[in-house]
């Protein structure tokens, strides 16, 4: 090729447009994503604005703290422990202070997490005075060779591992307290043989979970679950939350974190299924979880989130509502209780 012609290419190269390349690649995935949520059992639409209020300002603000850490670079992990552990101190959820009653008026704690690089997770089950299971379980994790502690034995692993403990009651809130007086004389007046083996299947207060899911900028995948369980729950039962698989699931491929009526849960390993799904079939995280949440689970029996390793994020349940909330480095950031989301600018854009 003679010194002309390379010219003539080189004009031609420079007459191209500028947008070809970037038009071609398609738009980046986020650097890093976040979902939270709050439970599936949610108030009434006609709630008082206030009520609704507080539970869009706590969303807003766990949402705000994870965000912010991943911002800064930190862990998947150490993003969804935080952000569960808050979610774990604010009463109006069903996890740490404002978990249900048990059938004795008592309150037994269940909490998973997992990393999904390592797969390593830990969980505890039925522990009563650890004030923020998330931590236990992530010492669960990190600090012996097991992945699930329950009742006396985890006490004692708390014991060991000198983690903040409170008095049972610490955990007690009016509310939950006359949702437990209620169902509490439902159940002592219904015969022996048939409602009274029931804990309370109302949407509104039966169950709820507190979880988050998150990449962070590293690449890496985490979940994290915790609940107070289900109201009037008897003889120390446990639902999904800590079952790694059920509740709570991260691999390489997704971070899943789900709420709901446990029971199910476990039977189809929800969690564990979807990402399955999104590894051997290559699905979408969204149209993974429509698949497992709608074509598996029954209606009301609850929902999932569950971010991707390309930063997508779905959020999808069954029942009327599910407390929840997602940010990520492209600018997204939006809470909701029911079928809507509520689009929120919150601080300084990443």
């Amino acid at each position: 090729m003679n010194i002309l012609a390379i010219a003539l290419c080189l004009v031609l190269l420079a007459a191209l447009p500028l947008g070809c390349a970037s038009v071609q690649k398609g738009p980046s995935a986020p650097q890093w994503a976040l979902a939270i949520h709050g439970g599936a059992g949610v108030i009434d639409r006609d709630a008082t604005s206030t009520e609704r209020d507080q539970y869009t300002r706590s969303l807003v603000s766990a949402l705000e703290n994870g965000r912010s850490m991943l911002i800064a670079g930190a862990s998947a992990v150490d993003a969804v422990e935080s952000v569960v552990r808050q979610l774990e101190d604010d009463p109006l959820f069903n996890a740490g202070r404002g978990a249900v009653y048990t059938y004795e008026g008592t309150h037994e704690l269940d909490a998973s997490i997992m990393d999904g690089s390592t797969l390593a997770c830990g969980a505890v089950a039925g522990v009563r005075t650890v004030r923020n299971p998330i931590g236990l379980a992530r010492r669960v994790m990190e600090r012996s060779p097991h992945v699930l502690l329950i009742g006396d034995g985890a006490e004692r692993f708390a014991d060991m591992q000198g983690v903040e403990r409170v008095e049972n009651t610490w955990f007690d809130t009016p509310r939950r307290r006359e949702q437990w007086e209620k169902r509490r004389r439902e159940m002592d007046a219904a015969p022996a043989s048939s409602a009274s083996f029931k804990p309370l299947h109302d949407p509104r207060a039966a169950f709820g979970t507190v979880g988050a899911v998150a990449l962070d900028v590293h690449g890496k995948l985490a979940a994290a679950t915790s609940t107070g369980g289900m109201t009037c729950k008897r003889w120390g039962r446990v639902g999904d939350t800590p079952i790694i698989g059920a509740g709570t699931y991260a691999d390489t491929h997704a971070a899943i974190s789900c709420t709901g009526t446990g029971e199910e849960f476990i039977r189809h390993g929800v969690a564990r299924q979807i990402a399955l799904i999104v590894e051997l079939q290559g699905q979408s995280v969204q149209r993974a979880a429509e698949r497992v949440v709608f074509d598996r689970l029954k209606p009301d029996d609850g929902g999932v989130i569950v971010v991707g390793r390309d930063g997508s994020i779905a959020m999808v349940f069954n029942s009327d509502g599910m407390f929840r909330g997602a940010a990520d480095s492209a600018g997204r950031f939006d809470v909701g209780i029911w079928k809507d989301l509520e689009k929120r600018s919150s601080g300084a854009r990443p």
